[in-house]
């Protein structure tokens, strides 16, 4: 578990990426959500206090339990699926901020579960989310999400609790003395890459691994994006790219908890942008149906890479807010299916309307599953001019 002095490091830290991740300053009398599990209850009460003394009004809910999850999709009718309280739409127009605090029970508790019951759910909440996304756009609303330490990461990940703790503490530099400043000057060494990765006019990336082959189109008025407050740990760099410009496979080497469900080994074939090929070594059913969730379900949201020189995590940790920043030996890449991220372009997202983003090819759906790859790998941008550039290597931004 982590200690009283920890665990104010990591409210003071989870204030910084709440702040951080927000285009306009917060004001006071301003709506904040906190959203705890049951074993976070001690880091919720650190962050209600803070938001108090911040002048602003914290909103404080439970996070439904396994149980209450597993009886949900089991026992919903269709209506009960879809339902959505008449009072949740005029909530999240209001709301300003969101704190999200994850310490999952179980992970694989949906097991049992037809995913297009979870699948309908989600797409039934979708709109939902569209009113807090064109929120952030305008500048009135910002989010973080963090995990703690619990016994059923740990066991999946094979690690013991005080192991999985560990690198808990690491990778959010609790361990220092001052670990919010280390998050900001982790943030400016990533601002730095994101300025090199954006003077570049890119045709195409090329994704090599052992296991990977592939082409990626930024498409146009595109901009790299990352360590932005929105994830704690957060060290990736990442980009929405044209959906319709990838071809070829790509591979995840890390396995996947998602929707209470185990996946393992996924290998993806894109042909002009959208799956066509599905592979996987365990849970192939599962991500069939997920990518048959919506029409953009199955095609590409989001391309990232973590740079190993700021990643501490080592391990793998059963959860995907960590492994999708995974630093290690090779650094690490992801690949995101579904829902695109619209503020990768290169203007004001919140002047976007759904046939402008549909030009750009940035992609919509309810669906946004990470994809994590481990292996040593080489990313290089072709350019527009016939140049080309290899940007990332053996775990690092060629920067």
């Amino acid at each position: 578990m982590l200690t009283k002095k920890q665990m104010n490091h990591y409210a003071d830290v989870l204030m910084w990426g709440l702040r951080t991740a927000r285009k306009e300053r917060f004001k006071k009398n301003e709506i904040v959500l906190i959203q705890f599990d049951q074993a976070a209850i001690k880091l919720a009460e650190m962050l209600q206090s803070r938001i108090l003394d911040s002048g602003m009004n914290p909103v404080m809910r439970f996070g439904a339990t396994s149980l209450m999850e597993h009886n949900f999709y089991k026992k919903a009718n269709n209506k009960q699926l879809v339902f959505k309280g008449p009072w949740e739409e005029e909530f999240f127009k209001s709301l300003n901020g969101n704190i999200s605090i994850r310490a999952p029970e179980s992970l694989t508790h949906l097991s049992d579960i037809d995913p297009k019951r979870i699948g309908k759910a989600v797409v039934a909440r979708k709109p939902l989310r569209d009113i807090l996304w064109k929120r952030e756009e305008e500048g009135l609303f910002g989010w973080t999400i963090c995990s703690l330490e619990t016994e059923a990461q740990a066991k999946k990940a094979g690690l013991t609790l005080r192991r999985y703790t560990n690198q808990v503490i690491r990778a959010c530099y609790l361990d220092k003395a001052d670990p919010v400043r280390e998050w900001k000057s982790i943030l400016r060494n990533a601002i730095s890459i994101k300025k090199w990765m954006n003077s570049m006019d890119v045709k195409y990336y090329h994704v090599e691994s052992e296991n990977i082959n592939l082409k990626i189109r930024p498409g146009e008025r595109r901009r790299w994006l990352g360590v932005s407050g929105h994830n704690i740990p957060s060290f990736e760099i990442f980009v929405s790219p044209d959906w319709r410009g990838t071809d070829g496979v790509y591979y995840a080497d890390q396995p996947s908890f998602r929707s209470g469900n185990y996946v393992k080994g996924v290998r993806l074939t894109f042909k002009r942008g959208k799956v066509v090929s599905v592979k996987a070594r365990k849970g192939k059913e599962f991500a069939v149906k997920q990518l048959a969730m919506d029409r953009g379900a199955s095609r590409v949201g989001e391309f990232a890479l973590t740079d190993k020189r700021f990643s501490r995590i080592n391990r793998f940790m059963a959860n995907t807010l960590y492994d999708e920043n995974f630093g290690g030996r090779y650094g690490s890449c992801h690949l995101a299916v579904g829902m695109s991220y619209a503020d990768t372009y290169d203007g004001d997202a919140s002047e976007l309307t759904p046939e402008m983003k549909k030009k750009l090819g940035l992609n919509d759906s309810a669906l946004h599953w990470d994809l994590v790859n481990t292996e040593k790998k080489m990313v290089t941008a072709h350019l527009k001019t016939g140049k080309r550039v290899v940007v990332y290597e053996n775990g690092l931004f060629n920067f």
